[in-house]
Formats: C-alpha cells, sequence, structure tokens
C-alpha cells in the first residue's frame, strides 16, 4: 500500500506573495509552494515536499545508473587537501573552494567535485586490468563558494550532484562507457520530462578530449548555446568556432599613421574616421597567469573571457590593471596595436592573414590604418574568443545560428589520463606490463534538475510537475464539509490500496479556494474533489497540466487514476 500525506499533519505552508528577493520562476514557486526554504545566501533547506521531488529524480538517475552496470558508492564531502594540491585544483578552484582547518591545522575542504578521490578509491581496490572496466557513482552534496548565489537552487553554494566516473585501460573502453552514460542521460532526462539539447562543449580546467553538455532551454539559464535550424548543429557557445581564411592583402597600400587625439575607445575612433567598427582592431590586454598577454578582435565583437579562459585553461586570465600600464609604459592605454609589440599576441581567426585594419599605433592620441596581418604583424596563436552573436555563420553549415538561454543539467567528459597520470593509476596488463588507466567524469546536477523542471513545466497557477517526479501521483482536496472530508480520506485510502501516491487536503477550517489555489500551486499532476456531489458519491476529476475536468464515481476515478 502506497503512502497517504494527509495536508492537516504535513509541514507545509503556501505563500501568495512572491518572496522580494526572487527573480526566476522557479525561485518564486518552489518558495511560495513550500518545498524549499532559504537558510542562508545560496543554502537552502528542502520541505517534505521539496524531498519527494529531489528523492523521486535521484532514484531515476540510479536507476539509469544500476542499468549500465555503475555501481553506487558514497565518499565524503569533507576532504583532504593533498590530493587536490597534487592535481593542481587547490589553487585553480582558487575563491571557489571552501577550505576549512582542523584542529590540529591540517587543511580540508568541502568537495566541490571528486576526480582525485575517485582515482585514489580505484588505485587501492583495482590493481589488474581483470578488475576494469568499472563505473562508479555517487549521489553527494557538493560545495563551491559562488560569489553570487542565486536563482534560488538553480545557483547554490550548497547543491546536490550525481557524479560518475570511468575507468577503463584503454582508449575504445572510454568511448564505449562514455556511450554508456550519454544513452543513459538520454533516458533519466526523457523520464524526468525535461526538454533538453545536447551540445558541443569545452572541456576547460577538467582537461580530457570530448566533452558534451546537456541543456534544458529555459528563460532563467545562465547558460548561452548556438543551434543551427538548417543542420541541427548545437554546442555551447564557448565551444562554437570560425575558421578564418587567409585573403591576399597585396592591395593593401603602406600602414599610415594617423592623428586621432581624445579616441581610445573603438566607438570614439569609428566616429572620428567614420569608418564602421568592424573595420577596427580591438586590442585587449590580459594576464595569463600573471605574462600580459594582447588579445586581437574585429572592433565591432567583444571578447568572451569565459571563452579565452577555457582555451587557455587551466592558466588563469585576468585583466590589466592601472598598475600594469604604469610598469609598462610602451604599453600605451586606449591605443595599442599589434605590430611592433614585443608580447605575446592572440588574434580571432577573422583576423586572418592579408586582413587590413585600422588599429592602435603605440603612440598617444595615434592610430594606424592599412595594418595588415601578416606582413605588419604576427599573430602568435589563433583562437576563437569573440562572443558569438545571433546569425553568426554555423561551423558545419555557414549559415545563421540561433542563440538560446539554457540550464545545465548534465555534463560528460573524456578526461583521458590527466588524473591517473596525477595519482600514477596504473593496472597490471594482459601482457604482465603496468598499463595506465584513462577515465571519464560525468554529471547531473539533481538538485538543478528540480528548479529546470519547475521553470519548464509551470504555469500562472503554480507547478506543474510530470508524473514521475511529482511528490504525489493525486491530490485529493475535500471542500470542507464533514461528509466531503471523510469522502476525500476514502478515496485517498483506495487510491493508496492500489498503489498510488495519494496528498490529501483534509484541513479544517480552511476554504475551498484557499486549498484548490494551493493543489495548483504545488502541482501534482492529477487532482480529485469531493465537492458539492459527494452525497452521491460523484467527485471531480481534474488534469492539472491541461485543466480539464471530469464528473466520475469514486470507483471510476480510482480506477481511471490506477489502471
Amino acid at each position: 500500500m502506497a503512502q497517504v500525506q494527509r495536508m492537516s499533519r504535513l509541514m507545509v505552508k503556501t505563500l501568495r506573495d512572491d518572496p522580494a528577493d526572487a527573480e526566476t520562476l522557479s525561485h518564486k514557486l518552489l518558495v511560495r509552494a513550500g518545498y524549499v526554504r532559504r537558510t542562508a545566501a545560496g543554502i537552502w533547506s528542502w520541505l517534505p515536499l521539496g524531498k519527494k521531488v529531489l528523492d523521486n529524480i535521484s532514484q531515476i538517475v540510479r536507476e539509469e545508473m544500476d542499468a549500465i552496470g555503475a555501481q553506487e558508492v558514497l565518499l565524503p564531502a569533507l576532504l583532504p587537501r593533498e590530493p587536490y594540491e597534487a592535481s593542481g585544483r587547490w589553487e585553480e578552484y582558487g575563491d571557489l573552494l571552501f577550505r576549512l582547518k582542523d584542529r590540529k591545522g591540517a587543511d580540508y575542504l568541502l568537495g566541490p567535485t571528486h576526480e582525485e578521490i575517485f582515482t585514489q578509491v580505484v588505485k587501492d581496490q583495482c590493481t589488474s586490468y581483470k578488475d576494469l572496466p568499472v563505473m562508479l557513482y555517487q549521489v553527494q552534496t557538493k560545495y563551491r563558494d559562488e560569489a553570487r548565489p542565486r536563482s534560488g537552487v538553480l545557483r547554490g553554494r550548497e547543491f546536490v550532484m550525481k557524479d560518475s566516473y570511468s575507468f577503463d585501460t584503454t582508449e575504445e573502453g572510454l568511448a564505449e562507457s562514455y556511450a554508456l552514460h550519454r544513452e543513459a542521460y538520454r533516458k533519466i532526462f526523457a523520464r524526468l520530462g525535461l526538454d533538453y539539447r545536447i551540445v558541443s562543449a569545452v572541456s576547460g580546467a577538467m582537461g580530457g578530449s570530448a566533452s558534451e553538455e546537456f541543456l534544458a532551454p529555459a528563460a532563467a539559464g545562465e547558460d548561452t548555446f548556438a543551434d543551427c535550424p538548417n543542420c541541427g548543429f548545437a554546442a555551447n557557445t564557448e565551444a562554437v568556432t570560425f575558421k578564418g581564411a587567409e585573403v591576399d592583402g597585396s592591395a593593401h597600400g603602406p600602414v599610415e599613421e594617423l592623428d586621432t587625439p581624445d579616441t581610445p575607445t573603438i566607438e570614439s575612433l569609428a566616429e572620428h574616421l567614420g569608418v564602421p567598427a568592424s573595420a577596427t582592431l580591438k586590442n585587449l590586454l590580459v594576464k595569463v597567469d600573471g605574462e600580459i598577454v594582447a588579445v586581437g578582435v574585429p572592433g565591432d565583437r567583444e571578447v568572451d573571457l569565459g571563452k579565452l579562459g577555457e582555451h587557455l585553461a587551466p592558466a588563469v586570465v585576468d585583466l590589466v590593471t592601472a598598475e600594469d600600464f604604469e610598469a609598462n609604459p610602451e604599453l600605451v592605454r586606449g591605443y595599442v596595436g599589434p605590430q611592433g609589440l614585443k608580447i605575446r599576441y592572440i588574434a580571432d581567426p577573422r583576423v586572418a592573414p592579408g586582413t587590413a585594419w585600422v588599429t592602435g599605433a603605440n603612440k598617444p592620441d595615434t592610430h594606424a590604418r592599412n595594418v595588415v596581418a601578416g606582413r605588419d604583424f604576427e599573430v602568435d596563436d589563433y583562437l576563437d574568443v569573440v562572443v558569438v552573436e545571433e546569425g553568426d555563420p554555423c561551423p558545419n553549415c555557414g549559415q545563421g545560428l540561433h542563440l538560446d538561454r539554457a540550464i545545465e543539467i548534465g555534463h560528460i567528459f573524456q578526461l583521458g589520463r590527466k588524473y591517473a597520470d596525477t595519482f600514477q593509476l596504473d593496472v597490471l596488463g594482459q601482457n604482465g606490463k603496468p598499463v595506465r588507466v584513462t577515465m571519464g567524469s560525468y554529471g547531473i546536477g539533481v538538485s538543478r534538475a528540480v528548479a529546470a523542471l519547475a521553470e519548464q513545466t509551470a504555469d500562472d497557477k503554480g507547478l506543474c510537475w510530470p508524473a514521475e517526479v511529482s511528490p504525489a501521483d493525486v491530490h485529493v482536496v475535500a471542500a470542507g464539509k464533514v461528509l466531503q472530508t471523510e469522502l476525500a480520506l476514502e478515496i485517498a485510502d483506495k487510491l493508496a490500496a492500489a498503489g498510488a501516491r495519494v496528498l490529501v487536503d483534509d484541513r479544517a477550517g480552511v476554504s475551498p479556494g484557499v486549498k484548490f489555489t494551493d493543489a495548483e500551486l504545488i502541482g501534482v499532476p492529477k487532482t480529485v474533489i469531493a465537492g458539492r456531489r459527494s452525497a452521491e458519491g460523484i467527485v471531480e476529476l481534474k488534469d492539472r497540466r491541461t485543466g480539464e475536468r471530469e464528473e466520475l464515481s469514486v470507483e471510476e476515478a480510482v480506477a481511471r487514476l490506477t489502471a
């Protein structure tokens, strides 16, 4: 017999008004419907209804992970410094890490992700090729000290994540483990009822080769992805690449310096010369692990610092400061040009060999025109680093790309041997010689999936959960009179006996209007109302998603809902 939850005994307090600090739909509704409550900035308490949804999602994840042969473990959240120092991530994570000391002064952290610890576990437990392949996973709380935690459970400092790791002896084995996870993710998100896209991504500090994200399109999303309506290409904007083509620059005249006072910005320069911003070359100065580097892009485009950071990871990228200009007088602020620079020069592929530009002349109040790439300056590295814009050409077919917002709900990596090398994870091979293990890393944001579902399925009345995720299968509402309450409890018991999970609103002294409003806010897929025809044994069955209503006998309603 399934459980009956009686709202007269359930700890749930709904709110009529949105929280003052809430910006996203999921933040507003999860608080108003009594699923979560804020404990501190980026830290949330899961109340009974919310915990049921969280557990339902976790269960689906577990079932599909088990189905591909992955084994569940639970590793500690409190971790020693040494493994993360060995991998370099004690420093790379910077302020994102929650660091602490024990009473003896030893350094610890709260785990943001567990590649290092899983690697050590397998090193301890697996010694022969016969022990592999193995896939391990956990559903566990992670900790990251986000600078601006916001949007409720979408971006918190404490969150629930499923992270799994594969260990193989060959690249072919890694590819197979990756494919198994990819298909498992497709099944998980389909069962959750999420609209999602699989997009190409960059590995960044995680290392490795192949990397894909699972994104749930939503206005509240912090990720932007590009997709091509013509060929189906889809990628995180950081993974969209533009291939420049060399052009014939022989027709351009020699470099000509121009007097351009008070034009330190692209906008002021373009206006002063009467040229489009796209004809100018913008040179942004950054520090890469402390070394000053110039980044050149067309003047009508912006440098995507996240994209640049992903390309250069694990190096740390910072903007230069006024002090840096004072220490390097040859770098003239607002008038930097690539010609004659003595520092590393990175350029976007649009700054292709043979293209000519108006750019800084490395003199105050002076620019230069006819500055030709490959003739007047050399590019040390070509990296696609501009912010992708609507209509940019698709890397596959050349048609214009469409941009949309999305929530990242999953990410899969072929890590390779980054962590195996760090911890010398070897097993004895078939020939009796050591073989270095290769790894994959696969994550799903479990608590984030709750918010993503709320964003995608809610309407103007409240939450509207898919059946497998909902805290109950049926919400039975007693309109208010004693007879109606008795009938509601009778129906609830019959439904539970047939295996349905039931939430019954048997609260005394609460008006029917409030109960109906709460039912829509809470968002259980089916509602049974014991109302005006209760004496006849007739109830109303309502579909939360479509709003369709139907009057049925108690027996018919129970049969319909448990078929």
